[in-house]
């Protein structure tokens, strides 16, 4: 069965997105350790993000950073905190998270936000890439 982040691949799930590209895609996390947290991922569903292939990791990271430069002059913070972390969904991702204190990075406190706040947010990284 295909993972929340396949599902959202094909557009059977909508998502906050921040970038794309043919083998990549950004969004905002949904449930959000800090405004600004979120996911990248692969487009293949490959469980562990240590069993990809070098040039999808490498893809993966190089990706990453680039959504983390523009993340980071469009939500204030002290740096964007990086983490492989997580059980819940057996598909690879980073997550990239704005940081003001270590407390941001914990996945204990989370942030609420409304659909147009998420929208809004979504619009300001995509116009910093």
């Amino acid at each position: 069965m295909a993972s929340i982040f396949t599902k959202i691949v094909n557009g059977e799930i909508p998502c906050y997105k921040v970038a794309e590209t043919e083998d990549f895609l950004a969004f905002l996390d949904v449930n959000p350790n800090a405004k600004g947290h979120t996911l990248c991922i692969p487009k293949q569903e490959v469980d562990k993000i240590f069993d990809l292939d070098e040039t999808t990791y490498h893809g993966l990271m190089a990706f990453s950073r680039a959504v983390a430069l523009a993340l980071k002059k469009a939500v204030p913070c002290e740096r964007i905190g990086m983490s492989v972390i997580g059980l819940e969904v057996p598909h690879a991702h980073v997550h990239l998270i704005p940081l003001q204190s270590m407390d941001d990075a914990r996945f204990i406190k989370k942030v609420a936000m409304t659909e147009a706040e998420f929208q809004d947010l979504a619009k300001t990284i995509q116009a910093e890439l």
